[in-house]
């Protein structure tokens, strides 16, 4: 008896190599099968008669075969099918090139449909390599014609009809998947049963009901994630965090000893997260800032009063360098307080004490953090080491890396003395839509600065003609000899002639032998190991590297103030919001800065994508336009995570469903946060928990 979790390998006809073929698809389980998709739909409804046919469009016609045979043509002796199609109106010749089976599989006298492209030649108008479907006494339905037809995304030579075939046999089983969604929501929004939609979705019957599958179940994935997101926040609500005083007298004295004023967005982020660590439950907050912003002033702050409520915080970065560069700046900017500020990554373990920095063995730096010696640790995910023990950890901040998840968390809890819950703050450049982040981060509470520190001087951005590039070049040179550096942005680490666009490791060739040989350049790409990309980044940051040839993984991560010019080659390729990315890396000084884009298309949308970069006022605006016009797992790298892979039909675009979800998601939740009252759903959302990994 075969059920919905039966290996696909049960249904008929698919044997041990279609199956290996499916599995590289993701579908192991008729389930799998059921819940892949089409990623569009061909319109063949329409069956016109073969009077009323032209040349040069698809169309649908319904007939009966007068002759079919085989013949080779002269010169390629290559085989062609020719078909004679009648109907009441007339009479069609349909072709097909290099099909002999067709003879054996089409025979006169059937009654047939096709659809197709027609063509003229020199017999006149005829089908080009027409879809077709006998039509018989016990087979009324079609699958391939005549109908709103499936079209999905497949590989390894595995045929659209075949795929299809295949979804017929599966779909009887679609009725052993429990429909998981509360009755209460689906008769409130007037929702299709699943397995009706599941049904419209793959074989709809008209484009009303497809409509419907569609929005029900967008509305399930989005719902899910609503429900998982309320979840956690509830679970964190049940948890025991530090109350972290908030001390007013020193963080007035602390912000006024700064050579410049905070920003009103700085003001009022630093408030919020202030305000949260005054409660017993533990803070989940996302802190949002174009590069440059002053996120890392905020991150002290916050440490400043954890610190002085006799606390410790743990400050993580995705890399070395970014956790030096924190460590640098806290250290400059606690320069007059009595706080003990340590290093500790994989190569470095280092310890402020009294403005003096110096280096420590890995063994005593742990002894150190274990008797509460330090009050701000920071390092990279090195921090979550067995060996490590704090002695009151209460706060946790996390640079570029949203998705660090309860589980890990908790081993932070564990590794405390005190085991209470740390309070939690994730701290991203990336601009992202306040609409995506209520999906993406539906769990964070987000705080957003949006705006820069005054002073700071507007980056001068211009899309450069290949006319120009020497303009360019003497440019780039009269800013290396005023004493500034120079960042030169490549899509690719190898020629692609497919792409023709610029390699990394042939620029850098290029610059290095023709263009600037008296100049010190540096090379940076993701096939590097980790140790040369960290020499790479210190020399530039220590200024022994004039231009730095790197691919996107400057992105984030790399703060030199003493950069002037962004150079971004085969700009068109990439998004909007990555431009922006990169744009920020200069402009962090009191520098005049530029950014030359140069782009190896010259189409209209190319144009207009990035003229959007010249006239947008921040990166939000730009982020919600690269949403519109390439989605979000292109924009943020989250196309193959699990987070996204859950999503096969819902876009982040899906603003109304998204607020219907989550009204939905919070009501259940308040209602029952354990949801004992719905097993099923209970039972999805560990699902997709595993699907996630965030727990």
């Amino acid at each position: 008896m075969l059920t919905s979790q039966s290996p696909i390998s049960q249904l008929p006809r698919v044997g041990k190599s279609l199956s290996n073929k499916l599995k590289r698809l993701e579908i192991s389980t008729l389930e799998d099968l059921i819940f892949y998709y089409p990623f569009r739909y061909d319109d063949l409804t329409k069956i016109t008669p073969i009077a009323k046919i032209i040349p040069g469009q698809i169309f649908t016609v319904r007939g009966k075969i007068l002759v079919i045979a085989n013949r080779r043509t002269p010169l390629k002796r290559k085989i062609i099918t020719e078909a004679i199609i009648t109907d009441h109106s007339g009479s069609v010749k349909a072709i097909w090139f290099s099909q002999p089976f067709l003879t054996k599989t089409l025979k006169p006298g059937e009654n047939v449909y096709f659809s197709g492209k027609t063509e003229t030649g020199q017999n006149g108008l005829y089908f080009s390599n027409p879809v077709y479907e006998k039509i018989t006494e016990w087979k009324k339905e079609t699958l391939h014609t005549a109908r709103l037809v499936p079209i999905y995304s497949l590989k390894d030579k595995i045929t659209q009809k075949q795929f299809r075939f295949l979804i017929k046999q599966s779909l009887p089983y679609g009725k052993l998947i429990y429909d998981w969604l509360p009755l209460e929501i689906k008769k409130n929004l007037t929702l299709a049963d699943l397995n009706f939609c599941l049904k419209q979705i793959h074989f709809p019957e008209n484009n009303y009901y497809l409509e419907k599958a569609i929005y029900r179940i967008k509305f399930n994935e989005l719902f899910l994630l609503q429900l998982q997101g309320q979840k956690i926040k509830k679970d964190l609500q049940k948890l025991k965090a530090e109350k972290i005083d908030f001390h007013l007298k020193e963080t007035k004295k602390f912000t006024s000893s700064l050579p410049f004023k905070l920003t009103d967005s700085q003001r009022k982020s630093s408030w919020e997260i202030l305000r949260d660590l005054q409660k017993e439950t533990p803070m989940n907050r996302l802190l949002e800032g174009d590069v440059g912003s002053g996120k890392t002033l905020v991150a002290a702050i916050i440490s400043l009063n954890n610190a002085l409520s006799g606390f410790q915080t743990a400050f993580m970065a995705p890399t070395e360098i970014l956790a030096k560069q924190h460590f640098k700046t806290l250290n400059k900017v606690f320069k007059n307080y009595k706080i003990k500020i340590a290093l500790f990554t994989r190569t470095d373990k280092k310890i402020q004490n009294k403005n003096k920095i110096s280096e420590i063995k890995k063994s005593a730096l742990i002894k150190k953090i274990s008797e509460g010696e330090i009050q701000i640790i920071v390092g990279t995910h090195a921090l979550i080491q067995k060996e490590i023990e704090f002695k009151n950890l209460s706060l946790v901040i996390v640079d570029e890396q949203h998705r660090f998840g309860v589980e890990q968390r908790a081993i932070l809890t564990k590794k405390s003395k005190t085991h209470k819950f740390p309070h939690f703050l994730s701290m991203t450049a990336t601009p992202i839509p306040r609409s995506l982040a209520l999906t993406l981060y539906g769990d964070l509470d987000l705080s957003v600065i949006n705006e820069m520190p005054k002073g700071r001087k507007k980056i001068i951005t211009k899309i450069v003609s290949p006319q120009d590039r020497t303009k360019a070049n003497q440019f780039i040179r009269k800013e290396i000899e005023k004493g500034r550096q120079v960042f030169i942005i490549c899509p690719l680490i190898e020629e692609s002639d497919l792409l023709g666009v610029k390699a990394t490791t042939i620029e850098y060739e290029r610059l290095k032998k023709e263009i600037f040989p008296d100049l010190k350049i540096g090379l940076l790409h993701g096939k590097m190991k980790t140790r040369e990309k960290e020499k790479i980044r210190l020399e530039f940051l220590e200024n022994k590297i004039n231009i730095l040839v790197a691919t996107s993984m400057v992105e984030v991560g790399v703060d030199i103030p003493n950069a002037s010019v962004m150079v971004i080659e085969g700009a068109e390729r990439f998004g909007l919001a990555q431009l922006y990315q990169f744009r920020g890396r200069v402009g962090r000084s009191e520098y005049q800065s530029y950014c030359f884009l140069f782009a190896e298309s010259n189409s209209l949308n190319a144009k207009q994508r990035l003229n959007a970069l010249l006239t947008a006022k921040n990166g939000f605006e730009l982020a919600e336009k690269d949403l519109e016009i390439r989605g979000a797992g292109e924009i943020y790298g989250v196309k193959q995570s699990g987070f996204l892979s859950c999503l096969k039909l819902a876009k982040l675009t899906d603003y109304k469903i998204i607020i219907e979800a989550k009204k939905w998601a919070m009501k259940i939740i308040n209602q029952d946060p354990e949801l004992s009252a719905y097993p099923n759903l209970k039972e999805k959302l560990i699902e997709l928990d595993k699907i996630i990994h965030l727990e």
